[in-house]
């Protein structure tokens, strides 16, 4: 794809573990430090809301409001922001995706992000995109640890 972004990892956590922190425990990893993030809404269910906001150290609010297109638990998870849940265009930006698959006690990960232009991909190039992602992939790989650890 012409202007998709992805990264991939081998996790060391099971995708289990990897799905519980997606939904339980997302507010925990999904931005790099200093950032924060509160989920708003997960309907985790193909037209579901996927509403989380963004917090930045200086006061800055990035809300990231759209919906689940595809929810294969375990396996895979497509959103976008280029609708609302009461299928309203909503200024798009992107189609993204996460991708498992179970490698023993491991999982091959992959996420990534589709854009609508080249000039919006290049826009979230330049705003970390491999950098921000990888660290919130390692993120996510820890949680994931301590839930597989917890049991």
């Amino acid at each position: 794809m012409s202007n998709e972004l992805s990264i991939e990892r081998v996790l060391d956590a099971p995708v289990a573990a990897l799905w519980r922190a997606y939904t339980h425990h997302l507010n925990e990893w999904f931005c790099p430090p200093p950032w924060r993030a509160e989920v708003v809404e997960m309907d985790l269910r193909p037209g579901g809301r996927s509403a989380i906001t963004m917090y930045g150290p200086d006061g800055e609010v990035m809300p990231n409001d759209g919906i689940y297109l595809e929810v294969v638990p375990e396996r895979r998870i497509v959103f976008t922001d280029a609708l609302t849940t009461d299928w309203q265009p909503h200024g798009p930006f992107m189609v993204g995706g996460f991708e498992f698959e179970p490698d023993g006690e491991r999982t091959r990960y992959r996420a990534w992000a589709r854009h609508w232009t080249e000039e919006a991909k290049a826009q979230h190039e330049a705003m970390g995109f491999e950098a921000g992602w990888g660290i919130v992939a390692g993120q996510w790989e820890a949680v994931a640890q301590r839930i597989a650890a917890d049991g």
